[in-house]
């Protein structure tokens, strides 16, 4: 998820810490609307292994670098059941958070609307209903199963980005005629970028 102005409370933070042990983390390319991927439904993560730590230190590293405070691995190209997320306010004072396979177990009746954006669909902001609480399991860094009841914009920011690694967008969320002028547009966009591309290779 974008971050625009924190439109879109805390959870339980993980003891993910920055690393400094020789492992170089990257800033991984970040998959815009129309890419196909990103309609993939992501697998569930089934070791906690070096892999997924590397990963995981690579979507911070390029969530803080868009900026945004949320971000799924399908974004970056993983089709893995793994999301970063931060909502702190000063950018000096980071909160990380990581929840692996994440399932929401309940959900509230009362709805909120937030503005959201998206890293995958870049400068587009809408209002989106989404229940105002709910309850996630999920698994931390450490393997351990952990639970968060969370609120707000915690709460958007987590439904948002479990609806990434179910294939889904929030655009899905608005109406058919939002929802197909802003895939034309990038899709559109998209087909320039590519003809830009290839006459500049022609010419080289």
């Amino acid at each position: 998820m974008r971050n625009e102005n924190r439109r879109i409370d805390p959870a339980l933070h993980t003891n993910y810490i920055a690393r400094h042990d020789g492992v170089t983390m990257a800033i991984r390319e970040i998959l815009k609307l129309p890419d196909k991927r990103l309609r993939l439904l992501s697998e569930p993560v089934k070791a906690i292994d070096a892999g997924i730590r590397k990963l995981v230190d690579d979507m911070f590293e390029t969530m803080y670098k868009a900026p945004g405070i949320g971000l799924a691995a399908i974004q970056v190209g993983v089709a893995k059941r793994v999301i970063t997320m931060d909502l702190s306010k000063k950018e000096d004072d980071h909160e990380p958070q990581v929840f692996i396979n994440p399932e929401i177990l309940w959900q509230s009746q009362e709805r909120a609307k937030f503005e959201e954006g998206c890293l995958s669909i870049p400068d587009y902001y809408e209002e989106v209903e989404r229940p105002c609480e709910v309850k996630v399991k999920y698994l931390d860094l450490a393997g351990k199963k952990r639970e968060i009841d969370a609120k707000g914009l915690s709460a958007t920011c987590l439904q948002h980005e479990i609806d990434h690694i179910n294939g889904v967008l929030f655009i899905d969320h608005l109406s058919k005629l939002k929802r197909d002028r802003v895939i034309k547009k990038f899709t559109k966009a998209a087909k320039s970028a590519t003809t830009s591309s290839a006459t500049k290779n022609v010419e080289a």
